[in-house]
């Protein structure tokens, strides 16, 4: 199934259910939020609950994650998407046409531009979501990206998310809707809507496939349903999860290049675990989401929950080895709030005088990274940039 086929409209507040395309729905959500009984053991170097004392600061965003290396393969089996249909062999006994029955058409050496094609439109980014969508759509309306009722409005244009679309804010499920409706309606004009692998989506993915199945998280056992939960899960959100939200979040890309920029989400080298290219990389990691086992998707959630390997002194290295890999000039990343990367720590609430100040992307590692999370869920600013950068 096409991705386009599997949009909808955008989502509704988190009172009210969104509208769904009927050939997808689904029955509803019938795993409950369980009591957790035993809490999960707090793992990871620069995890969000459990911060780094190396870094004078914890990270209160993502539970099990790590700042730097570590932690080994992936899988897990999260889309319930189906076999392609077979290849139908043709007839042996089909009628033979004969040279005298065919018309001979000169084919010119050139072959013609394809009718409608255009050059590519101007290229935009967004950071981390979590869930706000009023915020999302005013910064989409705020760069001529859609229309006053939210729909696709800036003809063939390029818009990539970063990832992290769930957890913490009132509707990941309307952020994950207006995305997959934007992405037809950006084709259909000409351009396109494209999104990135976050670790919440691996978290919201194994939460719903795995709950209380007891994984090794490297330091004890632990559970998804712990880790969503004490990751900002939201109860709302896992009631409105439908097949097609985990098939397309399964189907999502890690990495790609576009214009010289080199999009991730998580600000780590350990894409590089999983290929020499780009095309290994995210065919690497599609073909272990088809798996459904628990450790494998617990180390690749693992995995992307590493971060701040471009912040110290041995940034600017750490960027070049994935350029190198990779291809590109810049890495442009979501993942780590920017308050975080700069050592200010704001409240979560705002409450510490409207929260941290983020004005735009900040630029760092000798110029080779840009950091995109404005720290929305911490009061600060849901970034949409258009790249390159003027800075």
């Amino acid at each position: 199934m096409v991705e386009g086929s599997m949009t909808q409209g955008a989502g509704q507040g988190p009172v009210v259910r969104t509208d769904t395309v009927r050939d997808f729905r689904v029955p509803a959500y019938v795993q409950q939020t369980a009591d957790l009984g035993e809490t999960a053991e707090r793992t990871g170097e620069n995890s969000d609950h459990f911060g780094d004392p190396r870094d004078g600061f914890g990270d209160p965003r993502d539970s099990f994650g790590e700042s730097r290396e570590g932690f080994g393969d992936t899988s897990d089996r999260f889309g319930d998407a189906g076999e392609p249909e077979g290849y139908t062999p043709t007839q042996r006994d089909l009628p033979v046409i004969n040279r005298g029955d065919t018309v001979q058409v000169r084919v010119p050496a050139t072959a013609p531009e394809p009718a409608g094609s255009e050059e590519l439109g101007p290229l935009y980014v967004v950071g981390d979501v979590h869930g706000y969508l009023d915020e999302l759509l005013a910064a989409l309306r705020e760069q001529g990206l859609v229309d006053a009722e939210g729909n696709w409005c800036a003809g063939n244009a390029r818009l990539w998310f970063l990832g992290d679309f769930t957890d913490r804010g009132p509707d990941g499920i309307g952020v994950i809707d207006l995305v997959m409706r934007l992405s037809a309606e950006a084709a259909a004009a000409g351009g396109y809507c494209k999104a990135l692998m976050g670790n919440h989506e691996l978290l919201l993915i194994g939460a719903k496939r795995f709950g209380d199945t007891p994984v090794n998280s490297g330091a004890g056992t632990a559970t998804f349903q712990a880790a969503w939960l004490l990751n900002g899960g939201q109860k709302s959100d896992m009631d409105r999860l439908q097949d097609h939200h985990l098939q397309w979040m399964s189907r999502l890309d890690a990495i790609e290049l576009e214009d010289d920029h080199l999009l991730m989400h998580s600000d780590t080298t350990a894409y590089l675990d999983y290929g020499d290219s780009i095309t290994s990389v995210n065919d690497t990691i599609r073909e272990a989401l088809t798996r459904n086992d628990a450790d494998e998707c617990w180390d690749l959630f693992r995995k992307f929950t590493k971060r701040f390997a471009f912040r110290d002194q041995s940034g600017p290295e750490a960027v070049r080895e994935l350029l190198g890999a990779f291809g590109g000039s810049r890495v442009v990343h979501g993942h780590s709030p920017i308050p975080y990367l700069l050592g200010e720590v704001g409240s979560e609430d705002g409450e510490d005088g409207g929260g941290p100040q983020v004005e735009g992307p900040h630029v760092y590692a000798d110029g080779l990274a840009v950091a995109m999370d404005g720290g929305v869920t911490m009061a600060g600013k849901l970034l949409v940039r258009r790249l390159p950068l003027d800075t």
